[in-house]
C-alpha cells in the first residue's frame, strides 16, 4: 500500500479542531517541523499537544503557542519557551507536567493497548492524592493512565511509501512509541526511499503503524541551547 501524500498541508487537511495531537522529538531535535508549520498554516485551534517540551519562542511547537493554537500542553518539561511560561502564569494554557519517564510510558502503553500501569514515581506527593495507589512487595505505587492520541506526528531520516521508518540519533527519543500510540500517525522523512531500501534491521517502526507520509524539506534542526567549551 503507497501511504505517500503530496505534502504536509495534504498530510493535516483533517486535523480538526480540539485534536490531541503527540508530536516526537526532545527538545528541538527530531521534532516535525514541516507538520507543525503545515497546521500553523492551517489554523487549527483547541489543540491537547503531547509532547516532551513545547519548543522554543518562534519555533517548533513554540510558533502553535505563539498563534493561540494550543489549548493544552501534556509534556515534561517548560524548557526555554517564555511565552509557554507566560501563559501558563496568566491560566490561559492548561499544562499536565508529568515525569519523564512516566510521559514515555504512558504513551508506550497507550500504543501497546495496555489500560494503565503502576509506578512509584509520585507515590505520597500532591499528584497522588486523586489517583488510585496500591502497596506492591512494601512499596507505594501510583496508577497511571496511557495516552493516545487522535493523530501521531514523527520525523524519522528515512522512510519507505509503505510506511517503514528508521530514525538517527536522538532523533529517536519519542518518536518511535508516539508513532504506535496515534489512531492516525503521520510521518515526515528526510530521505523517501522505495520498500526494500532500507536494511530490516534498521526498521525502527514499521509500516503498519503509518497511515501517511511525505519527504520534509528545509529543515533547520536547530540547537535548543548552544553550548560550547571554553578554549
Amino acid at each position: 500500500m503507497n501511504k505517500v501524500v503530496s505534502s504536509a498541508a495534504a498530510a493535516v487537511a483533517d486535523v480538526p479542531n480540539g485534536a490531541t495531537i503527540l508530536m516526537g522529538g526532545f527538545g528541538l531535535c527530531g521534532i516535525p517541523e514541516n507538520l507543525i508549520k503545515a497546521l500553523h498554516a492551517q489554523g487549527t485551534t483547541g489543540i491537547t499537544l503531547v509532547s516532551n517540551n513545547a519548543g522554543v519562542d518562534g519555533f517548533g511547537a513554540g510558533i502553535l503557542l505563539y498563534a493561540r493554537q494550543i489549548r493544552k500542553v501534556i509534556g515534561t518539561y517548560v524548557g526555554e519557551n517564555k511565552e509557554f511560561e507566560r501563559q501558563f502564569l496568566s491560566g490561559e494554557l492548561e499544562v499536565e507536567l508529568v515525569p519523564q519517564g512516566t510521559f514515555a510510558e504512558r504513551i508506550r502503553a497507550g500504543g501497546a493497548g495496555i489500560g494503565g500501569f503502576f509506578t512509584r514515581t509520585g507515590y505520597g506527593t500532591l499528584i497522588a492524592e486523586t489517583k488510585e495507589t496500591r502497596i506492591i512487595d512494601g512499596h507505594g505505587y501510583v496508577l497511571e493512565p496511557p495516552i493516545v492520541g487522535d493523530f501521531a506526528f514523527v520525523k524519522a531520516w528515512k522512510g519507505d511509501r509503505l510506511g517503514n521508518l528508521q530514525y538517527r540519533r536522538t532523533a529517536r527519543n519519542f518518536n518511535p512509541m508516539m508513532a504506535t500510540a496515534g489512531k492516525i500517525t503521520i510521518a515526515e522523512v528526510e530521505q523517501l526511499v522505495e520498500p526494500g531500501m532500507i536494511d530490516p534491521d534498521h526498521v525502527h517502526t514499521p509500516g503498519v503503524y503509518v497511515q501517511r507520509i511525505f519527504q520534509g524539506a528545509s529543515y533547520e534542526k536547530r540547537i535548543e541551547r548552544r553550548t560550547v567549551r571554553k578554549a
